[in-house]
C-alpha cells in the first residue's frame, strides 16, 4: 500500500511538472492591467479609433480618460449628475459621447476634455449611445422606451423611433442605414435611419436584450441577453446563424474584433469569453472577480478592455489562436 501511494505521489507531481508551461502561459494571459480610479461600477469602456486612448463611463457619475500604453490617468470629466451607462467616440476621434441616468447626452473634445454640448430629450436614462459612421448623426437607447436620432452639428433632434420597452443597446451598421436596437421588449429591432421606419424583429432571445453589435464588415449582428445567450443574425436576411451558449447569467455586453473572426462577451456571471466567429468555438474564458458590465476590443485586436465592477481591465489577447 505504501509503494502504491509513493507512485501515485510521483505520478501527480508528473503531470503537475508536465503542464507548468502551459499553466504559466494561461495565467501570463489571464493577468490583467488593471486602472483604479472609479469609485463605482465601470459601466462602459471605449477605445479611441487609434488605440492610444481608453474612455470608461460609471455610476460615480464620471468619464475617466486613460493612456492604454502608460496606464496613467489623463484627465476626468465631471458634468453628468447622476450615473453615466455608455460612453463612445466619434469614427474621427475628436469627440467623445456620453449617456446618464440625468436624461442626458454630452459631447466632449476627446483632446482637451472640455464639454462641447448637451443634448436634452429623453424623459428617462439613456442607456446606450452611438455614432453613424460619418459622426453627423448619433443615436440614444433610453428607458423611456425611444430611440433618438440627433444631428450632431447643430444638436437637433432629428426624429424619435418609438419602442414597445426600455431600449438597452443600439448599434449602427457600417454603412450607417440601418440602426440595431435591444430592450427590454425581447427582441432585437432593425430600424430604416433615414426614414426611421421598422424593417425587421429579429425574434429568438426568450429575455431582454442586453447588448448588439454590428461585425466589421456588416454580414452579421451579434445579440446578448438575460437569457445567458448570444446569437449571431445575418443582418441582410435577418435569419439566425449560430447561438453560443456558455455564460450561465445575463450578458451585459459583446463586441467583435476589427477583423471580425472573434467576438467577446462579459456578464453577470464574472466571466468573459472569446468566441471564434466562424466556428462557434469558445476559444477562452476569464474570470473576473464580479460583474463584468462591458467589453471593447482594441483597434489592433491585441487588447480586451473590461469594466468589471469598479476596476477597468485590460487583457492582452494577443496570442489568442496561437
Amino acid at each position: 500500500m505504501g509503494k502504491l501511494r509513493i507512485t501515485y505521489w510521483f505520478l501527480a507531481l508528473f503531470i503537475v511538472v508536465a503542464a507548468l508551461p502551459a499553466l504559466s502561459q494561461q495565467d501570463k494571459a489571464a493577468v490583467p492591467r488593471t486602472f483604479e480610479g472609479h469609485s463605482a461600477s465601470v459601466s462602459s469602456v471605449a477605445f479611441s479609433p487609434d488605440g492610444r486612448t481608453l474612455a470608461s463611463g460609471s455610476w460615480d457619475n464620471t468619464i475617466k480618460l486613460w493612456d492604454v500604453a502608460g496606464g496613467q490617468l489623463l484627465r476626468t470629466l465631471h458634468g453628468h449628475t447622476d450615473y453615466v451607462w455608455s460612453v463612445t467616440f466619434s469614427y474621427d476621434g475628436r469627440t467623445l459621447a456620453s449617456g446618464s441616468s440625468d436624461h442626458t447626452i454630452k459631447l466632449w473634445d476627446a483632446a482637451s476634455g472640455q464639454l462641447l454640448r448637451t443634448f436634452q430629450g429623453h424623459s428617462d436614462s439613456v442607456l446606450s449611445i452611438a455614432f453613424s459612421p460619418d459622426g453627423r448623426t448619433l443615436a440614444s437607447g433610453s428607458s423611456d422606451h425611444t430611440i433618438k436620432l440627433w444631428d450632431v452639428a447643430s444638436c437637433q433632434l432629428i426624429r424619435t423611433l418609438q419602442d414597445k420597452a426600455k431600449v438597452w443597446s443600439v448599434a449602427f451598421n457600417p454603412d450607417g442605414r440601418i440602426l440595431a436596437s435591444g430592450g427590454m421588449g425581447g427582441t432585437v429591432n432593425l430600424w430604416d435611419v433615414t426614414s426611421g421606419q421598422l424593417l425587421r424583429t429579429l425574434q429568438g432571445h426568450s429575455g431582454f436584450v442586453s447588448s448588439v453589435a454590428y461585425s466589421p464588415d456588416g454580414r452579421t449582428l451579434a445579440s446578448g441577453s438575460d437569457d445567458s445567450t448570444i446569437m449571431l443574425w445575418d443582418a441582410a436576411s435577418g435569419l439566425l446563424k449560430q447561438t453560443f451558449k456558455s455564460h450561465f447569467n445575463t450578458i451585459d455586453s459583446v463586441a467583435f474584433s476589427a477583423d471580425g473572426r472573434t467576438l467577446a462577451s462579459g456578464s453577470v456571471d464574472r466571466f468573459i469569453k472569446l468566441w471564434d466567429v466562424a466556428s462557434g468555438q469558445l476559444l477562452r474564458s476569464i474570470r473576473g472577480t464580479t460583474t463584468v458590465y462591458s467589453v471593447a476590443f482594441s483597434p489592433n485586436g491585441r487588447i480586451l478592455a473590461s469594466g468589471i465592477g469598479g476596476t477597468v481591465a485590460l487583457w492582452d489577447v494577443s496570442n489568442l489562436r496561437k
